[in-house]
């Protein structure tokens, strides 16, 4: 077990991204390998690489190496898998309205070389009706070929900019941002296995 890393104070893993990192029904395109539990305790006993700014002043992004087996979230969009893109009206959770997403099924694409792990401070997660006892909440891990961060979903954007009371931080749009998301999105999709 590595050293205790306090630098961040506690991390902890909130019940919204437990539902999507490790879903009751396991899927391949999720944290592989290891529990919640597990997951909370690396994150708080091993320093990341890095600790990158997020897309506002409450929200870090810890970049660690990826110590399990779970694979790229992003698959770059090409005429070979083109076929296998599929599209619905999802929401992440019973009270958001769904939103038009995209996915692919049917491809398997590596084991990503990154895990970065996407923390709001307590204070914004109180904002957003979530209590924690640690200091810093988990809300998202992207699974990535590089330490860098992948651009934030644009429809992810827009639901920040509505505001807590549709499942968002409030933050308002970045018209660059939401251009670069737009770039990177539009080449490529998450995939479910």
């Amino acid at each position: 077990m590595g050293r205790r890393y306090t630098r961040w104070m506690r991390i902890e893993l909130t019940d919204f991204a437990r539902g999507r990192l490790f879903p009751r029904q396991p899927r391949r395109n999720t944290i592989q390998d290891i529990t919640p539990e597990q997951f909370e305790r690396y994150l708080n006993d091993h320093e990341p690489l890095a600790v990158l700014d997020g897309y506002a002043s409450f929200c870090k992004l810890h970049v660690h190496r990826n110590w399990t087996s779970t694979r790229l979230i992003a698959v770059p969009i090409t005429e070979a898998n083109r076929h296998l893109l599929r599209s619905g009206y999802e929401a992440r959770t019973r009270d958001e309205l769904p939103v038009l997403v995209r996915w692919f099924e049917g491809v398997e694409p590596p084991v990503a070389d990154y895990l970065i792990v996407i923390v709001y401070d307590r204070a914004q997660l109180a904002k957003e009706g979530t209590s924690i006892a640690g200091d810093w909440g988990v809300v998202g891990c992207m699974y990535t070929a590089t330490p860098e961060e992948l651009p934030m979903a644009p429809i992810t954007m827009m639901r920040n900019a509505l505001g807590v009371g549709e499942g968002g931080s409030g933050v308002p749009l970045d018209r660059a941002a939401y251009a670069r998301s737009v770039a990177f999105w539009e080449s490529h999709a998450n995939w479910r296995g």
